[in-house]
């Protein structure tokens, strides 16, 4: 049954990889699990982006293989993942980019999700120029460069302005805003998923031609695509309290885990394993890249993984 389980869910991930379906809320799917008698089960969240993958895939071989438990895995955008969180419709989010109003919400007030640590990966959203453009123009470091060079970054999509290239609306963006409120000659125009902007980056880059993208960091993709950031005005506290006012840089933080209240205070070994999930920016981009790059399945490329890093997963099962 459990191998049954885990192609069923490897299909779910190929899925949302190739896809980028992370627009489609699941949150309404409950565990096909969730009747059965006496099972443990785990229901783990997932976003579209393959550093999310990497984290659930290690997490459930590990779930599966060292402790007996059978793990569901739901596909959902990052403030749906909330509310599922707090319902218990899932048990856990390993990887959190920052949502103060759900955490005040729900941590906070509520106190149906509790903190889960810290995941041991720092994230940080920011715009990118491929590092050959930005060898070519070395004048070009900061938001206050990129109108003169708005007609270098012109495609058919973004018509008479430059195109600042996103990935999903439903990801943790300031785009629109900052290209207001900054007063930038361009237009944010959404691949739709990680995915399709992955694909765009890499035929521009294959073609060597400029480009403008949100993006963020760690990324295995800065070792096929070498990129360089282009400074927004710095990060302040609280200078992204207005969407719509937004006019600063991203911030730069640990990410995150959260659990379920319940399954954190109950949920015995699977708790106890998850709340000590923690691994390097370079454990993360090596799992990422045998999936995105290199075509191996989630599972597969967990496998492998956990069959060299023993000493690091071993300090999690304690």
């Amino acid at each position: 049954m459990r191998r049954r389980t885990t192609s069923a869910v490897a299909g779910v991930f190929a899925l949302a990889l190739l896809t980028g379906c992370g627009a489609a809320d699941m949150t309404k799917q409950a565990s096909p699990y969730a009747n059965a008698k006496g099972a443990r089960t785990v229901n783990l969240a997932v976003q579209s982006w393959v550093g999310s993958l990497a984290n659930v895939a290690v997490a459930q071989h590990l779930l599966e293989n060292e402790l007996g438990y059978r793990v569901d895995i739901v596909q959902v955008d990052e403030v749906p993942a909330w509310d599922a969180l707090s319902q218990g419709r899932v048990d856990a989010i390993l990887e959190d980019w920052g949502h103060p109003e759900q955490e005040r919400l729900y941590v906070e007030e509520k106190k149906t999700i509790a903190r889960g640590g810290d995941l041991g990966v720092t994230g940080h959203i920011g715009w990118f120029i491929p590092t050959y453009f930005a060898e070519q123009h070395p004048d070009l470091k900061s938001w206050k460069d990129l109108n003169k060079y708005a007609d270098r970054f012109r495609t058919a999509e973004s018509g008479g302005k430059g195109q600042l290239m996103d990935g999903s609306p439903a990801y943790l963006t300031h785009d629109k805003a900052l290209v207001k409120n900054l007063e930038l000659d361009f237009k944010v125009v959404f691949a739709g998923s990680e995915a399709a902007l992955l694909t765009q980056i890499k035929q521009f880059a294959k073609e060597k031609k400029p480009f403008l993208t949100y993006w963020n960091t760690p990324h295995w993709l800065f070792q096929k695509v070498p990129m360089t950031e282009v400074m927004l005005p710095p990060y302040e506290e609280g200078c992204d309290a207005d969407p719509a006012e937004v006019a600063c840089a991203y911030p730069t933080a640990p990410l995150q885990k959260y659990l379920n209240a319940d399954f954190a205070r109950d949920g015995g070994e699977a708790a106890d394993f998850l709340k000590k999930f923690e691994w390097s920016t370079e454990d993360q981009n090596e799992v990422a890249l045998m999936i995105a790059d290199q075509k191996l399945t989630p599972q597969e490329a967990a496998e492998k993984w956990v069959d060299g890093h023993e000493p690091t997963w071993k300090k999690w099962l304690s």
